[in-house]
């Protein structure tokens, strides 16, 4: 028998946990149709000598709602070996959505996901309306990774409520109307639907993200949907304090898993400084609704958060920062020079437990600031005379640099030891690369990667197998990715080959103009990935894209 696609010599990770061993992979119509040493001939082979086989990774946390418009190559996730993303997250997106209120849901994905408003107008097709026939767009567009799509709540309340979905919760008859539309989506293959609780997650003219006023009888009514069709999954925003779960929180995922009877994951369990055990002891509280299905997130890469004075997404669920959202740049200046303002926000920063020492200057636009990147405000405060007013010299700086400068600030996921023993912990689910928003402040799409060559390679803190197990078949599970996930006879041909001397990526991204209508984002470049393979098709080989686009949307 000759097969379409021979990988030869390498280094098999099943993706089940198995231990690692040699082998040779063989691909036809797609799927994986042998496993071992294998004498048959290929039309194409591929030498994998001292490389790493994996199945292809699933990212379970995704907001390429929009970019899949433009961006068949799914950049960047497809860059580190991902080959299905779920999108979708969050409660917001694109679909269903009627013609006249195009500007809601674009400005809904501006402010929740800090996507720039002219990267969106270029690039949105809008070749939908309804949630099956934008799913259908994705089909007919032709993409290089598998998607698969949760429905977001959000559009869906707009769709039957228009902007009353900002200010209320549904009436019985609006609720019924928009569970309607849900099993609809459903039954076109959606994985399930998602939400979120959370303050930061304010969306169009600043008013909380629609989905965020749904009432009880409105997410019981979205749930039961879930339990008579007898398939998907909810996932949804959860915590407000992060790293801790509140009582109303708790009470809230198991009235989920209560009323739809199906596996909710929820955001999101991360490490904190200030709160060492916080993460501990949240896994130990939510245990109970961990065992029926109600499975958290984490990241395994630090949460550096990318800001400016004019895009302070760190800002958003201070109080004080209300007088400043979305404002324009001569407003922002106005507020910065009240002193009143000024109190407030430094109030509102101390309460969060800034530490100073932590927040450099990444990049300038005025030459003569030059020399402040890559140095600490708490260093820049001292030389400027302003040590303990640290606040006003980052403001002064911002204003000197016309409000272009951009900061860092590490937030979670700081302490390797605490972060190792949340990747390793079973009751979790590694995700949260949120690849495709928030894109001049942060890019985790590379966490795949960084899992890799920092977590397994340089720290040694987690097996080979078990962080590949961890980002194949644990979230391809979950989310009901039937056949993906597993290298094993008749799966679905997504396969990673990578080199594990070199895997990884770095902590940093770098930026890059190259979105529609000349829009900025931060990237993060992959080392050691050499070829991925999608459905049986190659679209890397030698770690450059081939432009094939075999991806299928995946439907439940």
């Amino acid at each position: 028998m000759s097969y379409e696609l021979l990988i030869k010599n390498g280094t098999v990770v099943d993706g089940t946990g198995a231990p690692r061993r040699l082998a040779d992979v063989a691909v036809a119509d797609g799927r994986i149709a042998e496993i071992g040493r294998i004498n048959e001939g290929a039309d194409k082979v591929i030498d994998a000598s001292d490389l790493i086989v994996a199945p292809g990774f699933v990212d379970p946390h995704t907001h390429y709602d929009a970019q899949i418009c433009w961006d068949p190559q799914v950049t960047c996730s497809s860059w580190h070996g991902v080959t299905s993303v779920v999108m979708g997250n969050c409660g917001v997106g694109l679909a269903p959505c009627k013609p006249e209120v195009h500007e809601i849901a674009t400005l809904d994905l501006v402010n929740v996901e800090g996507i720039p408003a002219r990267v969106l107008k270029s690039g949105i097709t809008w070749d939908w309306e309804s949630f099956p026939s934008y799913m259908d767009a994705a089909a007919r567009r032709g993409c290089s990774l598998n998607l698969a799509f949760l429905a977001p709540l959000t559009p869906f309340r707009h769709y039957v409520m228009g902007e009353e979905s900002m200010e209320r919760a549904a009436t019985e008859r609006e609720t019924k109307e928009i569970a309607a539309l849900l099993a609809e989506a459903i039954e076109a293959g959606a994985r399930g639907f998602s939400t979120t609780t959370g303050r930061q997650h304010v969306g169009y003219k600043g008013r909380p993200l629609a989905c965020r006023l749904s009432s009880r009888e409105e997410l019981a009514s979205y749930a039961r949907v879930l339990k008579q069709l007898g398939k998907g999954v909810i996932e949804i925003t959860l915590t407000q304090d992060f790293g801790n779960i509140a009582d109303h929180e708790y009470e809230l995922l198991d009235f989920l898993l209560t009323q739809s009877g199906r596996p909710v994951t929820w955001l999101a369990v991360f490490d904190r400084d200030d709160q060492p055990e916080a993460s501990q002891r949240t896994l130990a509280r939510a245990d109970p609704l961990i065992k029926r299905g109600g499975i958290p997130q984490v990241a395994c890469r630090p949460f550096v958060s990318e800001f400016s004075m004019r895009r302070a997404i760190a800002f958003v669920t201070f109080p004080s920062w209300k007088r400043a959202y979305n404002q324009p740049a001569e407003e922002l200046r106005r507020l910065f020079a009240e002193p009143e303002f000024r109190a407030a926000l430094a109030s509102d920063i101390q309460r969060a437990g800034w530490d100073w020492e932590k927040v450099t200057v990444t990049e300038v636009a005025n030459p003569e600031l030059k020399a402040c990147e890559n140095r600490s405000i708490g260093q820049l405060a001292r030389e400027r005379g302003k040590a303990g007013h640290e606040l006003e010299a980052m403001i002064e700086l911002a204003l000197e640099d016309n409000l272009e400068m951009w900061f860092s600030r590490p937030a979670f996921n700081i302490n390797p030891e605490r972060v190792g023993k949340l990747i390793n912990d079973p009751r979790t689910l590694i995700g949260l690369s949120d690849g495709g928003a928030h894109v001049n402040m942060l890019c985790d799409a590379g966490y795949c990667t960084f899992l890799l060559g920092t977590w397994v390679r340089e720290r040694e803190a987690i097996t080979l197998e078990y962080a590949i197990k961890r980002i194949t078949s644990e979230p391809a599970d979950f989310f009901g990715l039937k056949n993906r996930g597993r290298l094993i006879v008749g799966a679905a041909a997504d396969i990673t080959i990578f080199d594990y001397s070199t895997v990884g990526s770095p902590q940093r991204g770098e930026m890059r103009a190259d979105l529609p209508g000349g829009g900025k984002r931060l990237v993060v470049p992959a080392h050691g990935v050499i070829h991925t393979i999608v459905n049986g098709t190659p679209i890397y080989e030698d770690s450059k894209y081939t432009g094939a686009t075999p991806g299928q949307v995946i439907r439940w």
